[in-house]
């Protein structure tokens, strides 16, 4: 649970260090009407519209793997509270065994030693019973809590890293186009800048889980 709490802070993290970016290219875009200005403008735009999957995948995170991690706790500590229950029993009827022992052994209170331990080992019976059902059932129930939620992160991590590729790869070709496009001034836009972009792998941002 701890790990994935800061993988949902790295994740917010991003997203507020891409929100800086945004701003301090967006104010520097507005300085000018340059090539070089509109380049920052839409650039911008871009670390603008990737914060969002940021928050999104943040948010995607804490919805389905963080409450999936505190479920998993609390039915631990429900099946940890019910196995000290039938420790406790347990204890309880070996305890009766022994004061029937000595009750019989002294010839004295013999029937209420007696119907003490009854009721202590079908207490304890009871308890043991109820216990190997309700283990059965929580490893059911882990299994394909754990196999739903996964599952459909790993499918909503997916279609974030796609979403991120679509828009890196509109956003280089919209710059392309417009580093293409004549104007009277000689262009200010860099080839490396525009290489440096297409580069970009959005879905090393992401921990993809495989299954």
């Amino acid at each position: 649970l701890r790990c994935c709490l800061i993988s949902i802070s790295a994740c917010l993290d991003a997203a507020d260090d891409m929100n800086r970016i945004a701003s301090s290219l967006y104010t520097l875009g507005t300085q000018d009407s340059t090539e070089l200005c509109k380049f920052f403008l839409k650039v911008s735009e871009l670390f603008e519209k990737t914060r969002k999957i940021e928050a999104r995948v943040a948010a995607d995170e804490d919805l389905k793997l963080a409450d999936l991690l505190k479920y998993y706790l609390r039915e631990s500590q429900a099946a940890k509270d019910l196995l000290y229950r039938r420790s406790r029993g347990l204890v309880d009827y070996e305890n009766a065994n022994k004061a029937l022992d000595k009750a019989r052994a002294k010839n004295r209170d013999v029937l209420q030693a007696e119907t003490n331990q009854q009721l202590c080992c079908h207490k304890f019976e009871k308890i043991s019973e109820s216990a190997k059902q309700e283990l059965i059932d929580f490893k059911t129930r882990r299994v394909a809590a754990f196999r739903k939620n996964l599952v459909e992160l790993a499918e909503l991590e997916l279609k974030h890293a796609k979403g991120n590729l679509q828009l890196l790869q509109s956003c280089v070709g919209i710059l392309k186009a417009t580093h293409a496009c004549p104007s009277g001034s000689s262009s200010q836009l860099s080839t490396p800048a525009l290489a440096l972009l297409a580069e970009c792998k959005p879905c090393n941002t992401y921990t993809v889980l495989s299954f």
